[in-house]
Formats: C-alpha cells, structure tokens, sequence
C-alpha cells in the first residue's frame, strides 16, 4: 500500500459508539428483512463486532459494498434514533395507476382497433383526457402504454383508416382479372 492510500486509510477514523442490541438479535433482525434493511443491519453487526476496537465507515463501505456516505448516514440514523431508525426507511414502493380498468379497458379496445384514427401518442392523449376528463401528463401516459401495451412511438400504418374494404375487393377482382387480359395478348414469338 502506499504513502498516500495509508494516509486517506488513516485520515477516516473510526467514530465509537455503542450499540444497544446484541450480535444474536442484530442476526435475527436481519434474516426476517428485505435485502434494503439487511445492508443495514448487516452494517450494524459489524460495527458491533467492532466496537472496541472502531472500524472507519469507508472500510466497513467497502466490506459490505456501498458508498461509504450511507453508512454514514446509517450510523448517525442509529446513534440518533436507535435500531427503529436505522430500519426505517422512506421509499413508499410503486404509486398506484393513474389509469384505471375501465379507462384501461377502453384504451386496449382504442389501440387495438386498426380504424381508429389516432396517429400518435399525442391523439391519443388528448383523446384519452377529453374521454374521462383526466390530466394525465404525457410522461406518465407514454410511460403506461409503452410498458402496458408495447406500444411504438411511430408504427407504419397498414392500411388507411378511411379506406373502403367493398372498395379493395372490387379493385383487387378488377386489376387480377386486366393483368390476366394483358399477360395473354402478349405471345412471346420466335424471331428467326
């Protein structure tokens, strides 16, 4: 190691400090939490198994695999509130839809009907917002259909929304029945 890595392993000294709970209960705790906690606790034990001697929280940050500025605030949520502190922790999990089943129902029947009419997720949107009288951002709205549905930003069109199927059919018997005409007029001829 050298001079310097010994100096900045030297200038991060260990802050004591005395932890209530035992090693066994420390254990405990940590086989019935989530893997979020249990970094915690896992830290925890360690600076238990340490408290005499200290260990810095940039060593204990690189035994356990974090930055050493959440063990830090770890240690100081611990020293100011104890283990219901350390445990506790903001992160509320997934917020519930802003799209609802029946709003989600019709927005699968809107994407899944190829004579809708809607080009992008703009139309789309705003159709969405002015159907259920929402104000749902388009962030949010991209977001959702993408993740939901798998939805493309621009996806070519098979056919046009406003083409007539009687129309095609007619088209389709009309022009196989003129290149069957025009094949037949043709003879290729032998030129001698």
């Amino acid at each position: 190691m050298s001079y310097f890595c010994k100096k900045l392993h030297t200038m991060s000294l260990a802050k004591p400090f005395r932890i209530r709970e035992s090693e066994s209960a420390i254990k405990k705790l940590m086989k019935s939490s989530n893997a979020m906690i249990g970094k915690r606790l896992h830290a925890l034990l360690i600076f238990k198994q340490h408290e005499d001697t200290g260990i810095s929280k940039r060593h204990l940050a690189d035994e356990i695999g974090v930055n050493h500025n959440s063990i830090q605030t770890w240690r100081s949520a611990y020293i100011e509130g104890g283990i219901k502190a350390l445990m506790a922790h903001s992160n509320t999990g997934y917020k519930e839809s802003k799209i609802k089943g029946q709003q989600e129902k019709a927005l699968k029947n809107k994407l899944s009907d190829p004579f809708n009419g809607i080009v992008g997720f703009n139309e789309l949107l705003q159709w969405f917002n002015t159907t259920f009288k929402t104000e749902i951002n388009y962030k949010t709205f991209h977001g959702f259909v993408v993740r939901k549905y798998k939805a493309k930003v621009k996806v070519a069109r098979k056919s046009h929304v406003k083409k007539d199927p009687a129309a095609v059919e007619a088209f389709k018997k009309t022009s196989v029945s003129s290149v069957k005409k025009s094949s037949q007029k043709i003879k290729p001829g032998i030129k001698g």
